[in-house]
């Protein structure tokens, strides 16, 4: 059994001495241990939504308030688990702010303060903190473990150690209609479905208020570490604001990359959402023929708009693919190519390659030209790999058997049958004097044969 669900508090957990479930380092130093695997933090978790409304009381047990909601430092905080860094509480016709000092101690239906004295400050959202019922509860959120966008039904905090922190999300039905129910059951948790925090990625809140205060945790961005169908997988499970967010804390190539993964529809919704010069540096970085399948989903005055704003060779090399049809040769292919002379030996091409990493996905043979550029071998990764590296690529060249060749204007149905015919994972397109053009690769065939089909999801390994 996973570390990621507890059922109905039964979970069995490790403990540690102090017998509280878990050592200060594993509760905090990243997912050795899980929160919501420890006993004292499932029999003691306190439910957000009961809390809401409940009476705070002061040292005397005197009701001084009710609460309005939980302030955290969810973001930028350095913190697996976020500590509670205050309350906002209605005094009257007033809501104030009392610092996480001023706690005593948060139950489930009670909350009760270190003195009778109330500093009735206004609230005021200080770095990285978000109200947990008004900015996090019903908003999207990014379940890393499972790669999934969920919407909290109850947010679960417990007390590790001498702090009160934020320690799961619940995701089920029957939680939701605990809140639909009569009040007296809402302080009850009904943990079916919970994700422990750890694995939780959350997003701005969509409020003019805090436009930037909640931002994605800078030292626990699992989401950084997804893989881009993966990350394409998120953005397309996320609202605008979320697609934003997570765009914009991403390295540019890495969104590209994702942005290559995504449904062609929600990959155009995307780039009309964000602004004219983001989505053309977006798609000015992906591949060729990549680019060229996002433009041509656009209207033609995007599609101009787009590629005035991207660098005049890139905007080159785009409108000259454009110019070909989507159902012919020249229409999907790269014009990523890796092409060498016979007298340069394996080695010599292997170095050069490196340099050519970020294309990997589209680079799988080495196309070898004479003097006056023309096709005359193309030599696999394959055979690079093998051959020693002082290996002249003209001795990798069979000249019984010339390179299976496209030209830029055949049908879809003659690119498919070259391909199964060579049994080739790709080919290459040349003009009328031999001259490579670019490159078709398999999976450029199936997307183009059976538009529509869906990216393959694949399970994730255990870490």
């Amino acid at each position: 059994m996973s570390d990621r669900h507890f059922f109905n508090g039964r979970l069995p957990g490790p403990r540690s001495r102090n017998g509280d479930g878990a050592s200060a380092a594993h509760l905090f130093g990243g997912h050795s241990q899980r929160l919501m695997t420890t006993r004292h933090v499932r029999q003691n978790i306190i439910s957000l939504v009961g809390l809401i409304g409940c009476p705070v009381l002061n040292q005397s047990g005197e009701e001084v308030g009710h609460l309005v909601d939980l302030v955290a430092r969810v973001h930028g905080g350095g913190e697996v688990y976020p500590a509670l860094t205050g309350i906002v509480v209605r005094v009257g016709r007033r809501r104030a702010f009392l610092d996480a000092s001023a706690i005593d101690r948060v139950e489930r239906r009670s909350v009760t303060l270190r003195t009778a004295r109330l500093d009735l400050r206004e609230f005021q959202r200080r770095e990285g903190e978000v109200l947990l019922h008004r900015d996090i509860l019903d908003h999207q959120l990014v379940d890393t473990d499972e790669v999934q966008v969920i919407r909290a039904a109850d947010l679960y905090l417990a007390q590790v150690g001498d702090q009160v922190r934020l320690v799961g999300v619940d995701v089920s039905m029957q939680t939701l209609l605990r809140r639909l129910g009569p009040k007296r059951f809402r302080w009850h948790p009904t943990p079916d479905r919970v994700i422990d925090w750890a694995a939780i990625e959350s997003f701005g809140a969509d409020s003019a208020e805090a436009p930037a205060a909640v931002k994605l945790r800078e030292t626990h961005t699992a989401l950084r570490r997804l893989r881009p169908a993966e990350l394409a997988d998120v953005l397309e499970g996320l609202g605008r604001p979320g697609r934003r967010e997570l765009l914009a804390s991403l390295d540019h190539e890495v969104a590209a990359d994702a942005l290559e993964e995504m449904e062609p529809h929600e990959l155009t919704a995307l780039l009309r959402e964000v602004d004219p010069a983001q989505a053309a540096e977006l798609i000015a970085r992906m591949e060729p023929d990549e680019a060229v399948d996002a433009l041509r989903d656009l209207p033609d005055d995007e599609q101009a708009l787009m590629l005035a704003k991207m660098p005049a060779p890139t905007q080159r090399e785009l409108a000259r693919l454009l110019g070909y049809p989507g159902d012919e040769a020249g229409g999907v292919m790269t014009t990523v190519l890796a092409c060498a002379k016979p007298s340069e030996t394996v080695e010599e091409v292997r170095r050069r390659l490196v340099k050519l990493a970020k294309h990997q996905t589209e680079i799988d043979s080495v196309a070898v030209l004479d003097d006056e550029g023309r096709l005359i071998g193309d030599v696999s990764a394959f055979d690079l790999l093998v051959n020693k590296g002082g290996t002249r690529l003209a001795e990798l060249i069979d000249p019984d058997d010339p390179p299976v060749t496209l030209r830029p204007d055949d049908d879809l149905d003659k690119v498919a049958t070259e391909m199964v015919e060579s049994r080739r994972s790709s080919l290459l397109v040349v003009d009328d004097k031999g001259r490579p053009l670019g490159r078709i690769l398999s999976d450029d065939v199936l997307d183009a044969l059976v538009p529509g089909h869906g990216r393959l999801h694949f399970p994730r390994l255990l870490q």
